[in-house]
């Protein structure tokens, strides 16, 4: 009886367990089906597997994913070896509380064959999704050649080198060149018609206060009971004309220091003024100060006959003024021209000041757009720019030919070998400058006499060449290789450093660069050889020109 309760307690423990691993494999199971229907779907596909070459093709990548979620698509070529054209714009289409969005890409090949689009790579939120590999076929489009027309050739049309745009640059210069001589002669140069004070100004000193007294006449002034501006320029007007044909401190001086002035001048025979003049003026400029400081009141009438009085006392003066001797008249013509030079000379300094400064602005502006180096090797001038911005030639040298764009035409060169090489290879080199020059370019091809279709060690060829230049007074030469390949599919060795180039003087060397391309045929070697001097800029972009134009024409079998 124990047992069997035993038993049946054991067997409900053993139910209790099965049911409580039921419970959490379903439990799991769900959970993973919770989480895949709410992740991201993602798939791709093509519009066509079948093209022709250069034809379009649309690869479209479509992903549905919650609203929260950030997706990241491909950029760039990633669909090698196909080649993405155009990358087109995201569509988006919001379901419910998700998004479906299709990514567009479009793709094409120019070599017909059978390709395969490789995986890509999309990021949703924090996972990774990889779509699947696509097959495409590329098509050769069939020309019937029987069908076809056939022409003569067309004869060598001279293309026209693209139109600089240096005249612009020129073209704005002069316009502001214009615009600034323009402005100097309106405000600087120009005879500018005098105003009204400027002819007054140039007047005698009798014209001006004849003219000063008759304005005073016809001003407001007694009209308006305005008697202390009256008497103001009224005494202003004789202390003035004082000034500067009698006692040149007439303005300062009070007014018994005027009239004691005057008094002494006639005392001493240096001026013959009457003792009416001298009384009536003392008279009058007292009236005035009491006047304008004293508010002393007087009449219009009494006024009036002060100015009449002024202006005859004026006249006096100048018939008792002694005559100007020939040398005071020398003298003021002198002093007329000095002050003509000195007006000159400021405007010349100030031409020259602003034109100075248009041409470091004109130099500034150029420098920020084109660079300072630039525009000071433009100025100055500079052999490697003059060489890089002369018309380049493209031709083709020796047989098998190499085809390259130069400079300068390459001058056919007598290369110096030994009796034994020249025994066993034939040598044509073309070329422009030399080692010791800033810039030397060398084509070679060499057809050697060998036995059998054994290739020739290019690396060996060019420790040759190595060694010619170490010979010429090459040294601490740095050596690189690398494998080249030209635009047209030419395989070949790049070795290239750094090296010490003799100058032509004696114990002297110049820091430079070298390159060598080393091609073999058969028993035929070709080769091109660049030398340049270091940190030349110019020089560097003509190597990268010279490089990407190197093309070889396979011999005719």
């Amino acid at each position: 009886m124990k047992n069997y309760k035993f038993n049946i307690k054991e067997s409900r423990t053993k139910n209790l367990h099965s049911n409580r691993f039921g419970f959490r494999l379903f439990l799991s199971l769900f959970l993973v089906l919770t989480s895949w229907f709410s992740s991201a779907q993602v798939s791709a596909s093509i519009d066509s597997t079948s093209i022709k070459i250069g034809e379009q093709i649309t690869y479209k990548i479509q992903v549905k994913t919650d609203t929260t979620s950030l997706v990241v698509f491909p950029e760039g070529q990633t669909f090698t070896p196909l080649e993405m054209i155009e990358s087109y714009k995201i569509d988006t289409l919001k379901q419910d509380d998700a998004y479906n969005l299709v990514k567009r890409y479009g793709l094409t090949q120019f070599d017909s064959g059978a390709y395969t689009i490789p995986r890509q790579k999309i990021i949703v939120g924090n996972k990774t999704f990889f779509t699947d590999s696509l097959k495409v076929e590329v098509r050769n489009i069939l020309v019937d050649s029987t069908k076809q027309g056939l022409y003569d050739i067309k004869p060598i049309i001279e293309v026209k080198k693209p139109a600089s745009q240096w005249w612009k640059n020129v073209l704005y210069v002069l316009l502001a060149l214009a615009i600034v001589s323009g402005l100097l002669y309106w405000f600087l140069w120009r005879k500018k018609p005098l105003t009204e004070e400027e002819k007054i100004a140039l007047l005698p000193p009798y014209d001006r206060a004849k003219l000063a007294l008759k304005q005073l006449e016809e001003s407001t002034y007694l009209k308006q009971s305005e008697y202390k501006e009256y008497y103001s320029e009224l005494t202003l007007i004789i202390r003035k004309y004082l000034d500067e044909k009698v006692y040149d401190h007439s303005m300062e001086s009070t007014t018994d220091e005027l009239i004691n002035r005057l008094r002494l001048l006639k005392e001493g025979n240096q001026i013959d003024l009457s003792k009416d003049t001298i009384k009536n003026i003392e008279g009058i400029l007292k009236r005035a100060d009491l006047v304008k400081f004293a508010k002393y009141s007087v009449d219009t009438d009494l006024a009036e006959i002060d100015r009449q009085t002024i202006d005859l006392e004026i006249d006096h003066v100048k018939e008792v003024l002694p005559e100007p001797t020939e040398e005071e008249k020398l003298l003021d013509e002198q002093y007329k021209e000095e002050l003509e030079r000195k007006k000159k000379r400021k405007k010349v300094i100030i031409t020259v000041v602003v034109g100075i400064c248009f041409l470091f602005t004109i130099l500034a502006g150029f420098s920020i757009k084109y660079g300072f180096n630039y525009v000071k090797d433009t100025i100055l001038g500079h052999s490697s720019l003059e060489l890089l911005e002369s018309d380049w030639v493209t031709s083709d040298y020796g047989v098998p030919p190499i085809t390259i764009s130069t400079p300068k035409v390459l001058k056919r060169m007598s290369p110096e070998l030994p009796k034994e090489v020249a025994k066993q290879a034939q040598v044509t080199m073309f070329g422009y400058g030399s080692l010791i020059g800033e810039f030397n370019v060398v084509v070679a091809t060499s057809k050697v006499n060998t036995q059998g279709d054994n290739k020739l060690d290019l690396k060996k060829v060019v420790e040759g060449n190595l060694k010619t230049l170490e010979s010429k007074g090459v040294q601490n030469m740095v050596v690189k290789n690398e494998p080249f390949e030209t635009p047209n599919g030419a395989e070949g060795l790049k070795t290239y450093g750094q090296a010490d180039f003799p100058t032509g003087k004696p114990d002297t060397l110049h820091k430079g660069n070298y390159v060598i391309l080393a091609f073999n045929s058969n028993n035929v070697i070709q080769e091109v050889m660049i030398t340049w001097k270091d940190q030349d800029v110019y020089a560097e972009k003509m190597v990268d020109r010279i490089l990407n134009s190197v093309e070889l024409i396979k011999p005719k079998e």
